[in-house]
């Protein structure tokens, strides 16, 4: 075989490997769905981005009971008892003097293998020692950036006030457990809990233990569960503070018997 025959035939074989190699779906790495930065992340991806845990948490029942274990103890051992999603990996951090931990919540990718399946963020837990004013949260946690737009959509009840935050995700139906998730848009959204209750006339003052990072719908809301989340205006938006004060509700008095002498 000729030089120049040889080249051509080389030619012709490297054009077609680069058909080949173009043809195959990229292998890239899993990206957050989204603003937040850690919502849709692999486990691995937030080990590499925040680095190892401090410890991880297992719940024990329907009700916020956890138990907590040393990463070391976890690793060694109890992960070995219990299926993987279970542990909540957990980081501590301390910013304006106030300690902060952070609990992130899995999904399981269920096309993995069965032995090593991966965990995608389903959720973030943001819990504070002591309640804290609500004008104070984007400053002690930078993932929350809450919209300004007075026309964000918004929801509270007596403990809780609800943000959503940016466009829907059509990749975030993955770590969204609710039937019928496919027929609707998931948005980011963050929920602020006040264990003690929200007053009536809500402020920014109001205090705030704790934050949760998720995906939710605002169609799901305003169609099943319109009864318990109240629509409200965006606390964060500059219309919010120039509400007029509506004047305290009457309370009735309560009835009091009269017995015979």
């Amino acid at each position: 075989m000729s030089l120049s025959t040889l080249l051509r035939s080389t030619t012709r074989a490297l054009a077609l490997c680069v058909l080949v190699l173009a043809a195959l779906p990229s292998i890239t790495m899993a990206t957050p769905y989204f603003e937040d930065g850690f919502l849709g992340l692999s486990q691995q991806e937030l080990h590499e981005k925040l680095g190892r845990p401090q410890a991880v948490r297992d719940r024990k029942s329907a009700l916020r009971v956890f138990t907590y274990y040393p990463i070391t103890d976890w690793a060694t051992y109890f992960s070995k008892l219990v299926s993987p999603e279970n542990g909540e990996d957990v980081y501590t951090f301390t910013r304006e003097g106030i300690e902060i931990r952070y609990s992130f919540s899995y999904a399981v990718d269920l096309n993995g293998d069965d032995e090593n399946r991966p965990l995608i963020v389903r959720l973030v837990d943001i819990e504070f020692p002591h309640p804290v004013p609500m004008t104070r949260l984007p400053s002690l946690i930078p993932e929350f950036h809450p919209s300004s737009d007075p026309t964000s959509p918004t929801f509270r009840s007596n403990i809780w006030v609800l943000l959503f935050q940016g466009p829907a995700s059509p990749d975030a139906r993955f770590i969204v457990k609710e039937p019928g998730k496919d027929q609707l848009d998931w948005t980011l959204c963050f929920q602020l809990f006040s264990l003690q209750g929200l007053p009536d006339r809500l402020t920014r003052e109001s205090r705030i233990d704790r934050v949760e990072i998720g995906a939710q719908s605002v169609e799901f809301i305003t169609r099943r569960l319109r009864h318990t989340h109240e629509p409200t205006l965006n606390p964060f938006s500059a219309q919010f503070e120039k509400q007029p004060i509506s004047p305290p509700r009457s309370l009735k008095a309560i009835p009091v018997p009269r017995y015979a002498e």
